[in-house]
């Protein structure tokens, strides 16, 4: 029996998981999600992976939130080295994931790209920083150019902003109006360093100046979903722009790298928006689905 007849979610005809906007069907996907994510770090400390992998623990709604709404068949993704919740999102392959990883031949790339290197229909993942960005701007022109209505949208982190290829594949975007959506993650650290440390001036400020349509949404917000997915639609209509989450992390940088303070870290958690949005459900529905979520990844273990 596969993985997609006992995920506890529904899937489409195209194979994509459907994650409506109501709070159960979010929170069941972003429980899913983050249970996977704790598998991994589980079987790492049990020495059955081996390299390194980077979790999106507290992150879960911020990199539902694009993907869920790429809704055309012809929509690319392209992410980065914390790539896990985008690409279940997109493919609902958990099983894939996890044997990838593991570097097993069940894998979505058959064990040979591992954490950071997905490649699934149109999503793609790379551990280089920006590594993605000039890509998509190919991607996104052949699009354009063959009258389609997919869009295209590349994913990256604060700390890539020091990178140029993602300066100039921002301008390259504007200048040929690609229907093109830069997402920038912003959880305040890259790696160890705040952002503050090492960014002037404004993110999204960098987006205005190359003319790029420019929102920035916080993941705790109650609209957040609601409000990402209508800026995608405004990307589709050929207007190319920039994306800002603020967005925080529960894990370190990898699976140990962590030099954040006991204050810092309970602040975060008491943020979470996972569970913030747990809380609004009935014990009753909550308890269901952590269940049936809990079933699904023993299956998938």
């Amino acid at each position: 029996m596969s993985a997609h007849n006992l995920a506890p979610i529904p899937f489409g005809l195209d194979g994509r998981p459907i994650i409506g906007l109501s709070s159960r069907e979010v929170y069941q996907f972003g429980h899913l999600i983050r249970s996977s994510e704790t598998l991994l770090l589980d079987l790492f400390t049990q020495g059955l992976l081996s390299g390194t992998t980077h979790t999106c623990l507290g992150q879960e709604l911020c990199q539902m939130s694009v993907v869920r709404a790429l809704q055309h068949p012809d929509d690319a993704v392209l992410s980065n080295h914390r790539n896990h919740g985008h690409f279940l999102t997109y493919s609902g392959n958990f099983t894939g994931l996890i044997a990838e990883i593991m570097g097993r031949a069940a894998g979505v790339c058959g064990g040979i790209g591992g954490s950071q290197h997905l490649a699934y229909r149109h999503f793609h993942s790379n551990g280089v920083q920006a590594g993605m960005t000039a890509i998509g701007v190919g991607l996104a022109m052949a699009r354009k150019r063959r009258g389609s209505a997919g869009i295209v949208a590349a994913v990256v982190g604060d700390g890539t902003l020091g990178e140029g290829l993602l300066y100039e594949s921002m301008n390259l975007a504007s200048v040929w109006r690609l229907p093109m959506l830069f997402v920038i993650e912003h959880n305040g650290i890259a790696q160890t360093t705040l952002t503050a440390d090492t960014i002037g001036g404004s993110i999204d400020a960098r987006g205005r100046a190359f003319g790029l349509e420019t929102w920035c949404v916080d993941d705790a917000s109650d609209d957040f979903l609601e409000k990402v997915a209508s800026y995608v639609e405004v990307v589709r209509t050929g207007v190319p722009g920039m994306l800002v989450i603020t967005t925080k992390r529960l894990g370190p940088h990898s699976k140990g790298d962590d030099l954040r303070d006991t204050e810092e870290m309970s602040a975060i958690r008491e943020r979470d928006p996972l569970m913030k949005l747990g809380a609004t459900l009935s014990a009753a529905d909550r308890e269901e689905i952590e269940e049936q979520n809990r079933q699904f990844i023993e299956f998938v273990r």
